[in-house]
């Protein structure tokens, strides 16, 4: 069964209250963190708060611009430092093909994803489909390849981005 996670609201498939997105997934990243006996420092909150800024993927030097207009100046491997702490925890993905990140709407459940990123708009989706993960390993093993990281981004245009006013439509 395909799981459409939250972030597929990105495409507009889903009502989607983005406020009530945010705090749910800094919500699930404290419980987590607090479960585990790890720290969500102010500087990692903020981090992972600017990722879910938007359900666009955002590139670290984006975040670092953004940290440092709201305090100042911030060194470039404090948000590096931030941003592996949220990836080795599951609260992030980094989105391989645009070195950029997104937040995981599944904080703490071990799960292969597949990404959906819209070439106009920037945004991107989550999906979680078994299905997807089962062909690739069948593949894999009849090939007798051993996958040491497996990440699959489809790069393409969003139901909003086909509209009349779209790329597409307008011929380009």
């Amino acid at each position: 069964m395909t799981r459409f996670n939250t972030t597929a609201a990105a495409f507009g498939t889903t009502e989607h209250d983005h406020q009530r997105c945010q705090e749910r997934a800094l919500g699930e990243a404290e419980a987590l963190c607090e479960k585990r006996g790890l720290r969500l420092t102010e500087i990692r909150r903020a981090v992972l708060e600017i990722v879910w800024n938007r359900h666009a993927p955002v590139g670290a030097y984006d975040i670092l611009d953004t940290l440092s207009n709201d305090r100042g100046r911030i060194a470039p491997p404090t948000v590096y430092r931030a941003l592996d702490f949220l990836l080795v925890q599951g609260l992030i993905h980094r989105i391989e093909s645009l070195n950029a990140y997104v937040g995981c709407p599944v904080p703490g459940e071990k799960h292969i994803s597949q990404f959906l990123i819209c070439r106009d708009c920037g945004s991107a989706a989550e999906v979680s489909d078994p299905a997807i993960d089962q062909a690739i390993d069948s593949v894999l093993a009849h090939l007798k390849f051993e996958a040491g990281r497996r990440t699959l981004e489809i790069e393409g245009l969003c139901g909003r981005c086909q509209g009349p006013h779209s790329e597409k439509a307008r011929g380009q």
